[in-house]
């Protein structure tokens, strides 16, 4: 019975974990491209500038981090003999290499796609980034064996057929001044950052499941800090190079919402974006890398509406087809997964009833 309730205990934080981080990554998925479209359509042009923000807000990690420390330092003392320490940093070195390689293919991914976002609407890169789910579902496959039943299959089909209607009707909606060439270009480039975090989402799903120490939130935050450093210096590296830091003042004083403002969506681009990693991250930790891909597609009808009414983007037919077509495999996934619950649930069931019951009869008095 103690196993039992040990197991419940686990199940209910997991599930307490899985709907903290949901929440995170939905706040991300939906405030992110949003704000960061803001910064390019007010006056603000470094690529690699808006590439940085995506994850330059590592250094919010500390005060979580600082909290999970204590609270296992309080266990620590609880559960073991006095002398042992308990370090500070749980992440050993395969680890923190894993993370840092994960980093610097997160560089790229950014700027890919903040090439993307600085070239095409808001509710257009979206529906493109929407096919990342197609590709995560592939790349699952390939790397983690991940289990697919008719329902994801169709999911999968439906998001990515979804996304890739948007390409029957390009520079349909390009914005003003901007060649159809630049628009091709943020197209593919926005396109390659999907295929590219496609590829993420299941290699952290991989690295979490190779490695020999034990996997606790902790360490995935200690996992998203380094991941995010990384992807951090690969693109200060990158404004460096492009002399973006010395420009930084005189595009903040040419803002069109004042030098103030200016500043205030570069930090809060920065806080956002980090709650999308630490949701991503987390979800995986929880459940897996297709259920990550399946929340940030599912958030695709929120930013749509978001985009056409704070920036008037147009809505095309081609764009309403797109999203029809997203929400059905949404519906699709999560009909699916409903019915295999109900379908464990009630194996778990039949399973306990067909159990011998134990009476007084049975048991064997000289035992």
């Amino acid at each position: 019975m103690a196993e039992g309730r040990e197991g419940n205990q686990h199940r209910t934080m997991n599930t307490i974990f899985l709907i903290i981080n949901c929440l995170l990554l939905s706040i991300g998925t939906s405030g992110g491209p949003l704000i960061t479209r803001l910064y390019f359509i007010r006056g603000g042009h470094r690529l690699w500038l808006s590439s940085l923000l995506q994850t330059a807000g590592f250094p919010v990690m500390f005060f979580p981090l600082a909290v999970s420390y204590i609270r296992r330092r309080k266990h620590h003392r609880i559960s073991t003999v006095e002398g042992s320490k308990l370090k500070i940093i749980s992440m050993k070195l395969p680890m923190f290499v894993a993370s840092a390689f994960i980093g610097i293919l997160t560089g790229v991914d950014d700027y890919l796609y903040a090439y993307g976002v600085e070239r095409l609407p808001v509710s257009t890169s979206s529906l493109i980034i929407a096919s990342q789910l197609g590709f995560t579902a592939l790349f699952a496959f390939l790397l983690v064996r991940q289990k697919f039943t008719a329902y994801s299959v169709n999911a999968v089909v439906l998001l990515t057929v979804g996304a890739g209607v948007l390409a029957l009707h390009a520079s349909g909606d390009r914005p003003p001044g901007e060649s159809t060439k630049e628009y091709v270009m943020g197209f593919v480039m926005t396109l390659m950052a999907a295929v590219l975090y496609g590829f993420v989402l299941p290699l952290i799903e991989l690295i979490y499941k190779k490695t020999t120490q034990p996997l606790t939130y902790s360490l995935v935050m200690e996992f998203q800090f380094v991941m995010c450093f990384f992807a951090t210096l690969f693109c200060v590296v990158g404004m460096i190079v492009n002399n973006d830091f010395k420009v930084i003042p005189r595009e903040a004083r040419n803002f069109k919402h004042g030098e103030v403002n200016y500043y205030a969506v570069l930090v809060g681009n920065a806080i956002l974006w980090q709650a999308f990693f630490l949701g991503a991250i987390g979800v995986i930790f929880c459940a897996s890398s297709l259920l990550s891909g399946i929340v940030v597609a599912l958030l695709l009808p929120v930013t749509e509406v978001l985009a056409v009414i704070f920036y008037q983007e147009k809505f095309q037919a081609e764009k309403g087809v797109s999203l029809f077509l997203s929400l059905w495999g949404f519906v699709s996934y999560f009909y699916g997964e409903i019915r295999q619950a109900n379908k464990l649930k009630n194996k778990y069931r039949n399973t306990e009833t067909e159990l011998p019951q134990c009476s007084s009869s049975m048991i064997d008095p000289k035992q």
